[in-house]
């Protein structure tokens, strides 16, 4: 296994930090397994530093335009897929996913390393624009990232980068529809050039019946119209499709949702400094966590309360009441060791989880014993439980974002009343439906019920946060929902 390039200087370092994130991403989608995904991307990166390095280099000693070439994170992401096309020439196939391998030996692989003229026009287009203006459009459209974020990673006005953006959408647009003019093409295809750049101007221009049934059977002419079309939301697909190829939809995906995840389902982005872009949601931001410092402060002192030693024979701490008091253990139960002077009973009947004089029986496990006799060794307040096993309560929403005769496309987004340091999301299909490809989460599936393991950047959730993944599956004559959804095997609700 190689190892990873060494960086030039803090900044490189740094690029290098965000690069590797997106190539492993897109390696995990493409392997069979986390071992072989961590070699992929490891071989990959190496391949794609050297590559961007080789062209700089020429570049700079070089005299005359610049080589077309793309930023570095599309870049680093077909160099993923060169890697995996060699793996599968040298007869390393079985540990990239299957579908990968079929789509490998394809005629839609050939195009991307194919004729220049003849490669996806998204690829073209963003291989023609500048490095900058190309970068900020991938890492606005297909990384999601906040959009101050990558202005100043760009070194661009934060205020006017919406502007900024539209302006390189527009660039994007004309070095696609300069690419499919020279793109070589058929009578029929010629005479909808112009139609086609047309109708895709305008965000309320009708699409004709026959221009429809042409993009309907021409692999070419729909790639354009994708990438011409900018309003929409399909630019990012389009993007992702025409750089990436096989896993682009799946990939765009996983860094969307993985996005979502790590801000929690609903919350504003924040920007690279930790400010929030809402003033309003600043002040209310901070009146809640105002006000939960001070629930925090309450419950500590309350805590302390309860846990002050009445039994003790000291006259100071107890305030005169009397030395000889119940026992921790309570009324009609074993006595415990008593507590002597200046000994709290949290040190000496570590086998009571509840100080409130309930019944606890005693220190030593039993098979009959609650969670909170045989696992806690500290007191804790009533009515809290202490099982280490507890979940949070959650909420379901599956999603059926696609479906096709045989196959289907689905998102699930779980909500957890509680702070989750790692997650399994459970459920069950009714009709025999197979998952195929998962992202955001790894699955296993034992007959009709399958489970989606947290990955390794998306495993903490916050209280009140969501957690979400997206996966291809199969299916045949019916495609009903699936039901007994759990996380880490508590039950959640289907909404």
């Amino acid at each position: 296994m190689p190892d990873l390039p060494t960086p030039q200087d803090a900044a490189e370092a740094a690029l290098f930090s965000e690069c590797w994130d997106a190539v492993l991403s897109y390696a995990d989608l493409c392997t069979s397994g986390s071992t072989a995904a961590n070699q992929l991307a490891r071989e990959a990166f190496a391949l794609g530093i050297r590559e961007a390095r080789a062209a700089e280099e020429s570049t700079r000693h070089g005299a005359g335009r610049r080589a077309s070439r793309l930023p570095r994170i599309p870049l680093l992401l077909t160099a993923v897929r060169t890697t995996a096309a060699a793996w599968e020439a040298a007869g390393q196939g079985h540990k990239l996913d299957p579908d990968l391998r079929l789509w490998l030996n394809s005629g839609k692989a050939a195009r991307y390393i194919g004729p220049p003229l003849r490669r996806p026009i998204a690829l073209r287009g963003l291989r023609d624009m500048q490095e900058p203006d190309a970068a900020l459009l991938w890492l606005a459209e297909v990384e999601a990232l906040p959009l101050r974020a990558v202005a100043r990673r760009q070194g661009l006005d934060p205020a006017a980068a919406m502007e900024e953006l539209n302006q390189v959408r527009g660039l994007f647009r004309d070095r696609c529809h300069r690419n499919h003019l020279d793109t070589p093409m058929d009578a029929e295809c010629r005479s909808y050039v112009r139609l086609l750049d047309a109708v895709t101007r305008s965000p309320v221009a009708e699409t004709p019946e026959d221009l429809s049934r042409h993009l309907a059977t021409c692999v070419e002419c729909a790639e354009a119209a994708a990438c011409l079309r900018l309003h929409g939301g399909g630019l990012p697909a389009a993007l992702a499709q025409g750089v990436i190829g096989w896993g682009g939809l799946a990939y765009l995906e996983r860094r969307r949702r993985a996005a979502e995840v790590r801000m929690g389902a609903g919350r504003p982005v924040p920007d690279p400094d930790g400010e929030w872009g809402d003033p309003a949601a600043n002040k209310a931001r901070t009146l809640r966590n105002g006000l939960l410092v001070a629930a925090v402060l309450v419950s500590a002192l309350a805590l302390a309360v309860s846990l002050m030693p009445f039994g003790e024979s000291d006259d100071s701490a107890q305030g005169g009441l009397p030395t000889d008091s119940t026992p921790v253990a309570g009324a009609g139960s074993p006595a415990g060791p008593s507590a002597g002077p200046g000994t709290s009973p949290s040190s000496t009947d570590t086998g009571t989880g509840t100080p409130s004089g309930t019944p606890s029986g005693s220190a030593k496990p039993s098979g009959g014993g609650t969670p909170s006799a045989t696992t806690r060794t500290d007191p804790e307040p009533q009515g809290t439980s202490s099982s280490t096993e507890r979940t949070a309560a959650c909420e379901v929403v599956y999603d059926l974002v696609n479906q096709w005769p045989d196959g289907f496309q689905a998102t699930v987004t779980v909500t957890t009343a509680e702070a989750l340091d790692s997650w399994r999301v459970a459920w069950s299909f009714r009709d025999g439906q197979r998952v195929d490809q998962m992202w955001d989460a790894a699955v296993a599936q034992d007959g009709p019920r399958v489970t989606a393991s947290a990955a390794d950047y998306n495993k903490d959730v916050p209280a009140a946060g969501s957690l979400s993944f997206g996966f291809l599956a199969s299916w045949q004559n019916k495609n009903t929902t699936p039901y007994a959804f759990s996380l880490n095997g508590e039950a959640c609700t289907l909404s």
